[in-house]
């Protein structure tokens, strides 16, 4: 399996779950790669990210994709280094980035009901989190 050479940490797994939630229709668009880069650029828990880290965590998300295993291996990987309070952190921004491009597309929901799964997250808590991306990407 394929890591980068530092452990990761919280900042590195919420941009890893963003960047999956992308590739996980196995096509990143702009308009997604460009709302993570927001992303990282405005909100506070990346106030003191490394942003030279986006490139090699997105390497190591592309990289996992290739193997069987690979979304189990991220998800293992992304909560050694993710503390469950940031769970519905991770989950929210991975709904932000999904309905960046106005549509969600099968395999994104497939990723977001894995990654609900996964973090054990309320689906009551989770279905407002969706509507809240919903609602901040709408378009008149």
């Amino acid at each position: 399996m394929t890591q980068t050479h530092a452990p990761w940490t919280h900042q590195d797994a919420l941009v890893a779950m963003m960047v999956a939630g992308a590739v996980s229709d196995e096509a990143i668009k702009t308009l997604e790669m460009l709302s993570i880069q927001r992303i990282v650029d405005h909100l506070p828990i990346f106030a003191d990210y490394d942003e030279a880290r986006l490139k090699t965590i997105s390497q190591t998300v592309f990289d996992l994709f290739e193997e069987e295993d690979g979304l189990d291996a991220l998800f293992g990987l992304v909560r050694a280094a993710l503390p469950e309070k940031l769970y519905e952190t991770s989950y929210a921004l991975c709904c932000d980035v999904a309905a960046s491009d106005g549509r969600l597309r099968e395999e994104e929901l497939r990723f977001l009901q894995e990654t609900r799964y996964e973090l054990n997250l309320d689906r009551l808590c989770t279905a407002a989190i969706e509507r809240g991306a919903r609602a901040r990407h709408m378009t008149a």
